[in-house]
C-alpha cells in the first residue's frame, strides 16, 4: 500500500520479516490492520513491520509514517597518518587549459572538481574537492540504496543475477546523481571520480557481471582479466558519459584495484591511509558482513576475507538492528544486576546495533550470565534487556553473534599462523570501518573478537577507505603505487586452510585470544 502511494519503505530481506527494517508507526487505523505476527513479538504499542501486516477490512483508513534511515549513522571520516599529500592530480589546468596528463581534456574557465566515493555494502560516502588546491569542498553520505537486494554482498550478486536490467546498478547512480546535483558547485565542473568499494560494489557500479564473484574462483572479471595476462592491472578506468552521470562530459571515473578474491579496492585505499612504515608489523581488519584482512609489513603482506555474516550489523538478530535512532549501543550490568544502557540519538530503545550486542555479550560474560560457549548458567534461553519494549537477547541470537564472531577469528588466525607470528608479535592493528569506531575495545577483547593486545596498539581509523581514495584522487603517483603493491599481496583462501574448522570452533567461544578451551 505505501509503495502504491509512492512512499518508499526500507527492507533488505525482500519482505520476508527478517531483517525487521520496514517497521512503522500506526498513528490512526490500528483496529483494521491483521494481527501481529511471530515477528512482530518484539514491537510494541504503536510500530508494525509492514510486511507482515496488511488490511483486515477494506473500509476505513490507516495513517503511518515510516522511520526514515536518513538518520543512520555514517562514519565519514577517517583517520590517515599523512599529514599531507603532494598534490598531483591526474586532472591539472595551465597554459588556460586544462589536460588529463598529456592531452588536453577541455577548455572552461572556472574551478576543476573531482570526487573521492566510498561504495560501502551499507552505507556511501562522496567527497568533493578543488583539484587545483586540493582543499575539500563538500561531503555527502547517504544508505547505499541497494539493500532492496539484500543485505550482503552474496544476496546482491544473486539478485543482480537473476534480475536483469541492473538494478542495482541504476539505483544507486539515481542516488549519486542527487547527491552530486545538491553540491555547492556545478556537476559540469567535476573532472574525475575515483571510486573506492569491496569488489561486489566495485563492479555493480561500473555495471560488470559480478556473477563470477560469487563462485569459485570469486574473482572479479577484472581479476581474472588481470591473472590471465591479459590486462596490467585490476583497477579500471571509464567515461563518466557511460554511466550518464552529470558530470564534465570527458569527465574520467578510476576504479581503484582490487586485491583479490572478496578483498577489494576499499582494503587497498586503506593501506593508503594507513601508510604503515616499512618496518611495522601490523594488521587491518575492516569488519563488516564479509570482514576483510590485511597483515605484514612491506614486502610481504597476506590477505583475507572472512564471511561472517550480518549479525554484527543486526542481521538475523531477533531484536537486532542497524546504526540508527533508537539502536542500543552500550550497555552495564551492575552488581544488583539492573542493566542500564544508552541509545543512539534520542526516544525509546527499538533493538541493538552491533556495538551494542558486543557489549551486551562482554557484560553477559564479565557477570558470568553465560559461559564462553554462549550458554546461559542459570538454563534460560534468553536475557531481557528492555522489559518495557520486550527487547531480549536469545540463546539463537548469541549463537548466530558466535558464529560471525569465529569467522572474523579463524581468518584472524590464519594469517597470524601462515605469517608465523602471533597477535602479541602485531606492532600495530588497525580497525577500519564505521563499526570499529564505535564498538568498546575492551568489550571487544573481552568476548575474543580483538586479539588481546594493549590499547595503545589497536588504533580505531574510522572510514579509511574514503581518505585512500580521496589520496589516490589528488596523487596520480600514489594510486600506480598502490596498483603495484596489490598486485604482490598474497591472497590467502581461509576454507582451503586445513585448520581452518579447529580455528572457527575456537573463535566461536566467547573468551579472550589465548583463554579458549579446546572442548
Amino acid at each position: 500500500a505505501a509503495e502504491t502511494l509512492g512512499v518508499q519503505v526500507p527492507t533488505s530481506c525482500r519482505c520476508q520479516g527478517k531483517c525487521r527494517e520496514c517497521m512503522v508507526e500506526i498513528s490512526s487505523g490500528m483496529a483494521i490492520l491483521s494481527p501481529k505476527t511471530e515477528e512482530e513479538a518484539h514491537l510494541q504499542g504503536v510500530f508494525r513491520l509492514s510486511c507482515r501486516c496488511t488490511f483486515t477490512d477494506a473500509d476505513g483508513s490507516v495513517g503511518a509514517r515510516t522511520l526514515r534511515r536518513n538518520n543512520m549513522r555514517i562514519e565519514d571520516h577517517g583517520i590517515s597518518r599523512r599529514s599531507s599529500v603532494p598534490l598531483n592530480p591526474a586532472i591539472t589546468r595551465h597554459d588556460g587549459k586544462v589536460w588529463r596528463g598529456e592531452e588536453e581534456f577541455a577548455s572552461f574557465e572556472g574551478p576543476i572538481h573531482g570526487l573521492a566515493l566510498d561504495i560501502g555494502t551499507t552505507t556511501v560516502v562522496v567527497r568533493l574537492f578543488n583539484l587545483e588546491s586540493g582543499c575539500q569542498v563538500a561531503t555527502s553520505s547517504f544508505e547505499n540504496p541497494q539493500r532492496f537486494g539484500g543485505s550482503d554482498v552474496m544476496a546482491r550478486i544473486q539478485y543482480d543475477t537473476d534480475y536483469k536490467g541492473k538494478l542495482l546498478q541504476r539505483t544507486l547512480l539515481g542516488y549519486l546523481t542527487h547527491s552530486l546535483e545538491s553540491f555547492p558547485v556545478p556537476p559540469s565542473s567535476i573532472c574525475e571520480i575515483v571510486v573506492a568499494g569491496n569488489p561486489t560494489m566495485r563492479d555493480l557500479f561500473f555495471g560488470l557481471d559480478v556473477s563470477g564473484i560469487g563462485q569459485r574462483p570469486y574473482q572479479s572479471i577484472t581479476e581474472k582479466s588481470f591473472r590471465a595476462g591479459n590486462t596490467t592491472t585490476t583497477a579500471i578506468e571509464l567515461p563518466a558519459k557511460k554511466l550518464r552521470l552529470p558530470t564534465h562530459p570527458q569527465a574520467i571515473i578510476y576504479g581503484m584495484p582490487l586485491i583479490s578474491g572478496h578483498v577489494g579496492s576499499d582494503a587497498a585505499a586503506c593501506l593508503l591511509a594507513v601508510d604503515a612504515p616499512d618496518n611495522e608489523l601490523f594488521a587491518l581488519m575492516d569488519i563488516g558482513t564479509n570482514t576483510e584482512l590485511i597483515m605484514g609489513r612491506q614486502g610481504r603482506l597476506l590477505a583475507a576475507s572472512c564471511p561472517a555474516g550480518p549479525a554484527f550489523e543486526g542481521g538475523r538478530i531477533r531484536h537486532g538492528m542497524p546504526g540508527v535512532e533508537g539502536a542500543i549501543e552500550k550497555t552495564v550490568i551492575d552488581s544488583n544486576g539492573h542493566i542500564r544502557w544508552e541509545i543512539i540519538g534520542q526516544g525509546p530503545p527499538l533493538g541493538l546495533c552491533g556495538a551494542g550486542l558486543v557489549s551486551l555479550l562482554s557484560e553477559l560474560i564479565r557477570t558470568g550470565r553465560i559461559n564462553e560457549l554462549g550458554r546461559f548458567n542459570d538454563g534460560s534461553k534468553e536475557f531481557e534487556v528492555v522489559a518495557e519494549s520486550g527487547i531480549c537477547l536469545h540463546e539463537k541470537d548469541i549463537n548466530e553473534l558466535a558464529q560471525a564472531k569465529g569467522a572474523n577469528t579463524a581468518g584472524l588466525q590464519i594469517l597470524l599462523t601462515e605469517y608465523g607470528i602471533s597477535g602479541a608479535d602485531l606492532d600495530r592493528f588497525y580497525l577500519a570501518g564505521g563499526f570499529g569506531k564505535h564498538i568498546g575495545l575492551s568489550a571487544a577483547r573481552r568476548i575474543g573478537m580483538l586479539p588481546d593486545l594493549p590499547e595503545e596498539k589497536l588504533l580505531r581509523i574510522g572510514n579509511a577507505a574514503v581518505e585512500g581514495a580521496s589520496i589516490a584522487l589528488l596523487n596520480v603517483d600514489e594510486r600506480r603505487r598502490l596498483e603495484k603493491l596489490t598486485q604482490g599481496i598474497v591472497h590467502v583462501e581461509l576454507e582451503k586452510h586445513p585448520h581452518f574448522f579447529d580455528f572457527f570452533v575456537d573463535g566461536c567461544q566467547f573468551t579472550p585470544e589465548g583463554k579458549r578451551t579446546t572442548e
